[in-house]
């Protein structure tokens, strides 16, 4: 157990409460909304999360878009809370919110995406370029991580480091009107039910092929309790720097406890392979 002293030991407990009171309950039948009530193991595992986590709550399962939409808003939260305390390891103006339904207009907003506005325009006016084009630019980030650039007088504040005569298109000079820099794309996957693990490499893929300039960090933050569809998600790399769960010490005590063997070596491969990490470890990610 973390120390209590610890500023992200009482972070995440607060995230978990906000879970438990908006996101994170049991139903009549005593099945947990992050669970497949179809599946016995996913049941079980996520019985044992919630025992962990603190009190049981009793209540109605959120309907599945309503759930995603707050654990997208609790996640944030928590992040702009924490990442916010590491400005001694990562200075800069930073602004992390959520895109909400905005759709892929909002990603052009940003330094690595702006031509993507140039880009819709032109499909727009034109059937056959939209035909071609289809929908792969179109990427919709849950959360974002935002750096604003920074000011001349800033970047100088030392020494003088730069001028008119240099550095003239650094996306990281507010003077060469730069917009802002895409720092990471976080998606938010309550469950990983049907397609939403694919959707979630789509999404990343999108990210990769379509940036002009340095790659955000893009990762996944979700609740599904299920060891093979986090598996699904988790195994392999290329697309995402990592998965995220809500709560991982819970979920690999209640997999030892309760789940196959498969499940279990399935939980070490991700473990161990640095392809899973719990909520904790995001923010001092991100700072890196």
């Amino acid at each position: 157990m973390n120390h209590p002293s610890a500023f992200f030991a009482e972070a995440r407990r607060s995230y978990h409460a906000a879970l438990f009171e908006n996101v994170l309950k049991k139903d009549k039948d005593g099945i947990p909304s992050n669970a497949d009530g179809h599946n016995r193991t996913s049941v079980n595992v996520a019985r044992g999360i919630l025992t962990r986590l603190g009190p049981e709550v009793t209540g109605a399962r959120l309907a599945g878009q309503m759930a995603g939409t707050e654990f997208e808003t609790i996640t944030c939260k928590f992040l702009v809370q924490t990442f916010e305390k590491l400005e001694h390891l990562r200075p800069g103006r930073w602004d992390i919110r959520r895109v909400g339904g905005r759709g892929g207009s909002a990603l052009s907003e940003f330094d690595q995406y702006a031509h993507l506005q140039a880009l819709r325009k032109a499909a727009a006016d034109n059937i056959e370029l939209a035909a071609a084009l289809g929908n792969d630019y179109t990427i919709t980030p849950d959360i974002v991580v935002i750096r604003n650039p920074e000011p001349d007088t800033t970047i100088n504040v030392s020494q003088a480091l730069v001028d008119k005569s240099v550095s003239g298109r650094a996306s990281l000079r507010a003077s060469t009107g730069s917009k802002p820099i895409l720092h990471a794309s976080i998606s938010c996957k309550w469950t990983l039910r049907s397609d939403r693990a694919q959707n979630a490499r789509s999404e990343a893929l999108n990210l990769i092929r379509n940036r002009k300039g340095r790659l955000p960090h893009i990762v996944v933050v979700t609740g599904e309790p299920s060891p093979s569809r986090l598996a699904s998600l988790a195994i392999g790399t290329g697309d995402m720097d990592c998965v995220y769960h809500f709560a991982l010490p819970e979920l690999l005590d209640a997999v030892e406890e309760c789940g196959s063997d498969d499940g279990k070596e399935m939980m070490a491969i991700m473990v161990e392979g640095k392809r899973l990490r719990d909520i904790s470890d995001l923010p001092l990610d991100l700072a890196v």
